[in-house]
């Protein structure tokens, strides 16, 4: 059985996400979505567990899907999910640079092989940071998140929240 890991902080999930998540699904088996906490990352607007069920209700049109959420090495949970390789989107020529050093740095450290998948150019502009300020700042994110993810930054942001 092939798996294929797509680590990230997904606060919040997007389109662009979730266009990676689809496309992977195809190519393996079984795709594990991994939330993880960056602690080199501002504070997220999200927790784990809200990331979770974000990524949750937005796959669940995928059969083939497991979420987790992690605050280890990713090559510790590739190891523990027994992945056949980790899944990266890639959005534009400046990720290369990063996803390649830390692919080549994962492939040291485990011999697990780093897949990319370019984004398709309508979701190549979408950034998890853009989007929490401008939902921040009351513009509509709705064109770029999966309805569920957009209820939550509403209410995130116009019912109390940060």
């Amino acid at each position: 059985m092939t798996v294929g890991l797509i680590p990230g902080s997904f606060d919040p999930f997007h389109n662009g996400h979730l266009e990676v998540v689809e496309r992977a699904s195809h190519i393996f088996d079984e795709i594990v979505v991994a939330a993880i906490r960056n602690p080199q990352k501002s504070e997220a607007l999200f927790d784990l567990d809200e990331r979770r069920e974000m990524i949750a209700e937005s796959c669940a049109h995928i059969a083939n899907v497991r979420i987790v959420s992690i605050s280890t090495l990713l090559v510790n949970v590739a190891r523990d999910v027994d992945a056949t390789a980790i899944v990266k989107g890639l959005r534009a020529v400046s990720d290369f640079e990063s996803e390649l050093q830390m692919a080549q740095m994962n492939r040291s450290l485990s011999g697990v092989e780093t897949l990319f998948i370019p984004s398709s150019s309508n979701h190549s502009f979408i950034a998890s940071r853009l989007l929490r300020e401008v939902a921040r700042y009351g513009g509509d994110v709705g064109q770029f998140v999966p309805a569920s993810v957009q209820a939550r930054m509403l209410k995130k942001f116009l019912g109390g929240g940060q």
